[in-house]
């Protein structure tokens, strides 16, 4: 055996470990309910990442004389209610939407066009021997008729409930908040994702710490995913391409 042929060989099989060991954790399984992973520290994952946020200006406060309590702490009488970069607000939305459109329409159009040359100083005798199937009185006669029947319906009924924490990212200099929430969740092969972002004013935030979508300017709400059953509904890269180019 060549090296090259050894080395593709090693190289495939290399590449089916990950499937191999996946289908001996399977056959492992079979008769019983799926094994559930061991509780242990994150930070050890080849996959884990450390999360990089804006945070919020880092302020010395005073401690006055004479009490217990800390300016700038987090309970009693603080505001609990997000205010700064870094503060964390949970956004509701709730959208019910109904439309219903019917739209038909009918167009005709005839048309009739007729062309001749009678007289033309004398030249019409000459015609015949230029054109010895036509007649000087009918050189042209044209007619069309076109037809067009257009029929149109949209029915679409959608609901979105859905609440997610997202993080302010900005303090605008009126004082309005941008935030930004993201969430993912996957199940088995499928992976949901969930986004809002957002303008908020701090006064439309409830004392909850919540605020609801239609209190966002210019909000951006996105809900979607990848996965296995999303490329099955989608359709594929080349039908849309030749969607888009085809003219008929």
């Amino acid at each position: 055996m060549s090296a090259a042929v050894l080395r593709a060989v090693l190289l495939g099989g290399i590449a089916l470990l990950p499937g191999c060991s996946n289908m001996l954790t399977r056959l492992g399984e079979v008769g019983g309910p799926p094994n559930m992973t061991q509780p242990a520290d994150p930070t050890k994952d080849p996959a884990w990442r450390a999360v990089s946020l804006p945070m919020p200006t880092l302020t010395t406060m005073p401690t006055p004389p004479n009490t217990l309590w800390r300016q700038g702490g987090t309970a009693f009488f603080r505001d609990p209610r997000a205010a700064a970069v870094g503060d964390i607000v949970t956004v509701l939305v709730n959208i019910t939407d109904n439309a219903d459109f019917q739209n038909s329409s009918t167009t005709t159009r005839t048309g009739s066009e007729a062309m001749g040359v009678p007289n033309l100083f004398g030249l019409e005798n000459q015609m015949p021997k230029a054109l010895p199937h036509s007649s000087p009185s009918n050189l042209v006669n044209t007619n069309s008729t076109d037809t067009n029947n257009g029929v149109g319906e949209v029915k679409r009924a959608e609901t979105v409930t859905l609440s997610l924490a997202g993080v302010v990212t900005q303090v605008l200099p009126n004082g309005n908040l941008v935030v930004v929430a993201r969430q993912q969740v996957r199940v088995n092969s499928e992976l949901r994702e969930l986004q809002v972002s957002g303008v908020v004013r701090p006064q439309d935030i409830a004392s909850d710490n919540t605020v609801a979508h239609d209190r966002m300017a210019e909000a951006r709400i996105a809900y979607g995913g990848r996965g296995q059953l999303t490329d099955i509904q989608t359709p594929r890269y080349g039908q849309q391409l030749m969607d888009i180019l085809l003219p008929f």
